[in-house]
């Protein structure tokens, strides 16, 4: 078998694409996000020959349930908007061992850089997530502006924040009928919010950082931007509602939410809305 490029690869090109985009949005400044793609075997063998030895370096945890599943990740201290114009450089695409405790650098950081510094939520919201649904890919870190202005002046409770991010927009419930989960404030990078985030990622595919940004997850890379999209634009309603510091005179009833949910057949959350009459 002939092999091509890698930098001709369909998941390279998006990857630049999401980066590049997350960048020009203002939610990836200097070297803030990340994201990692989980990419088949096969699609790699097209640009890689995987039968040869590769660098090994350690996992500060371990996660078997990965074993030999390959990731394309961003580079830690990587600034977004240089992506596109280097990928080689600001990417890599690594390789889970056997034992779930190390990864295989098959490609990428040509600098001798590591991968992204949350590494761990990834991995374990991967884990997590995959066990829901086998067609997940994508999980995507960002600091989007109006989701983290809405933690300082929002309860840091799931229902209360759900609530109100569907009752701005009326595709936010069709986009997320199983809602946000939001953490309290936790130091970046650890092992321990890795482990929250992934414990949120069991029921819902958003999970917000409060003071920080935002983590999502998706079928592909498309699925995972959408969702902050929407959730984002909800969030910057909100702060424009109370920007105006008048009282809200309407808002898309529970009702209505209800109405919405059996119309495009989508179950909400449990327990977020009240029970229909």
């Amino acid at each position: 078998m002939n092999i091509h490029n890698i930098l001709t690869a369909p998941f390279i090109h998006e990857m630049c694409e999401a980066t590049n985009q997350l960048w020009r949005y203002g939610w990836a400044e200097r070297n803030g996000g990340n994201i990692s793609y989980r990419i088949p075997a096969e699609e790699v063998r097209y640009y890689l020959s995987l039968d040869r030895t590769f660098p090994v370096s350690p996992l500060s945890f371990q996660i078997s349930e990965l074993a030999g599943e390959i990731f394309l990740v961003s580079g830690s201290g990587k600034y977004f908007k240089n992506v596109q114009h280097n990928p080689a450089d600001c990417l890599a695409l690594i390789r889970i061992s056997a034992e779930g405790d190390s990864y295989e650098l098959l490609w990428g950081l040509e600098n001798g850089d590591v991968p992204t510094s949350e590494l761990a939520s990834h991995l374990k919201c991967h884990q997590v997530r995959l066990a829901q649904d086998p067609q997940h890919r994508v999980i995507l870190h960002t600091h989007a502006s109006a989701i983290s202005a809405m933690t300082f002046v929002h309860p840091l409770e799931d229902r209360a924040f759900t609530r109100t991010l569907w009752q701005m927009i009326t595709e936010c419930l069709v986009v997320f009928p199983d809602g946000v989960a939001v953490l309290p404030w936790m130091v970046a990078g650890t092992n321990e919010l890795g482990d929250a985030s992934a414990a949120k990622m069991r029921d819902c595919r958003i999970v917000v950082w409060p003071h920080h940004g935002i983590m999502s997850a998706g079928q592909s890379m498309d699925d995972a931007f959408g969702l902050i999209e929407t959730a984002e634009k909800s969030a910057d309603i909100y702060l424009k509602i109370c920007s105006t510091n008048q009282p809200i005179l309407q808002k898309i009833t529970d009702a209505q939410l209800w109405d919405l949910a059996a119309a495009f057949q989508v179950a909400p959350k449990a327990g977020v809305l009240e029970e229909e009459k």
